[in-house]
């Protein structure tokens, strides 16, 4: 295992203070770590500390092999970029200035810059979108554009790992993913090690190779993504006592309605989805099903719905199951069918709708159009 960056029971806080304390990590080259937790937790801080700009208060930090303790500004900076949530404050510099800075580090005492490095320069501006705002005063753009801009500073510095904190804090949709798929493919193709902090836990989980849980005064789980998403692991690290995590979409779902049902939800497919959560900001608790346990409505029904008609996933639905629903369906005054077309697999849930008919119950199509 090619670890580049590693520390060793280190202790990090303010003034001699620990804020954290046992923290023991290996990142590996072209692989991305984020850290991630409440707001106040110490993520920061713990990034801060990497790139020296605060001083441990215990233990060790390892770049390359080398503890930090033994490297001056000069030396960490052919190794390590960083870029942090503070606004970097200019005077008249161009947001070509800006990255030209990244090339400090291999020019002389002038900070002239040659061919070679104007060359970085451009290929780094290329590389984030941001060629075209080059000759534009760094203070006079949004802060989305900023802060890529100060990826593209970090990428021309070539570092061997970089450090970010909160880098798509001001960006929107498009950017975020696009910021995070410049980050992915320079850890896998360049072999770049990546230390950030996040708070969008669904770019999160699809961004990171291994995940940092941070909350008071130790780390709260360590280890791969695919085993720090799950619902137990999130909700308790936020304690969530509101809503719950969908580990399937990587999102949160709004708190459970309370009161008794007088609602049946037919869907699946897919066409739930969306009517639950209306229904959830509409504080209307619903019954829904017939819904398969593989069904893609299955996990947001099971976070919102007061009651669930489930099958098991790739079988027939059988009579016991049907039969639950036509009981379920009589305790309720209304019906919304998401449906609009059947086949094998919800050839009963067409059936119950058109029990419902039957039942004499109120039959609607938006969640709009039912009122408790």
């Amino acid at each position: 295992m090619d670890i580049f960056l590693s520390t060793r029971d280190l202790a990090v806080g303010y003034n001699g203070k620990a804020l954290i304390h046992g923290i023991d990590i290996n990142l590996r080259r072209g692989t991305i770590l984020t850290l991630i937790g409440p707001n106040g937790a110490g993520k920061s801080t713990i990034l801060k500390t990497i790139a020296k700009y605060l001083k441990t208060i215990c233990g060790a930090i390892y770049i390359d092999g080398r503890s930090i303790d033994d490297m001056n500004e000069r030396d960490m900076s052919f190794l390590l970029s960083v870029v942090l949530t503070q606004r970097l404050r200019t005077e008249r510099m161009t947001c070509e200035e800006i990255v030209g800075t990244g090339r400090y580090p291999f020019t002389g005492m002038l900070g002239i810059l040659s061919e070679e490095d104007k060359a970085q320069v451009r290929e780094s501006m290329e590389l984030t979108d941001v060629w075209d705002l080059r000759e534009r005063d760094f203070m006079q753009i949004s802060d989305g554009q900023r802060q890529r801009i100060l990826l593209a500073r970090a990428i021309c510095q070539q570092p061997s790992a970089i450090v970010l904190d909160e880098p798509t804090s001001f960006l929107d949709i498009r950017y975020q993913v696009e910021f995070l798929q410049i980050l992915r493919d320079m850890a896998r193709e360049r072999g770049i090690a990546v230390i950030m902090s996040l708070h969008e836990l669904g770019l999160a989980e699809r961004i990171s190779d291994d995940v940092l849980c941070v909350k008071g005064e130790t780390i709260e789980d360590y280890g791969r993504a695919r085993d720090i998403f799950t619902r137990e692991r999130i909700e308790k690290l936020y304690d969530l006592k509101e809503g719950s995590y969908n580990p399937l979409f990587g999102s949160l779902e709004m708190k459970r309605p309370n009161g008794e049902p007088r609602l049946f939800v037919i869907a699946g497919g897919g066409t739930g989805t969306g009517v639950y959560r209306e229904l959830q900001k509409m504080d209307c608790p619903f019954v829904t099903g017939i819904l398969h346990e593989n069904d893609i409505d299955y996990p947001v029904a099971k976070d919102l719905a007061s009651e669930m008609i489930t099958e098991r996933a790739f079988m027939p639905v059988s009579d016991e199951t049907y039969a639950r629903a036509l009981e379920a369906l009589r305790r309720c005054d209304t019906v919304l069918n998401c449906l609009s077309s059947y086949g094998e697999a919800n050839a009963r849930n067409q059936s119950l709708a058109e029990d419902a008919k039957t039942l004499g119950l109120r039959v609607i199509a938006h969640p709009e159009d039912y009122s408790q």
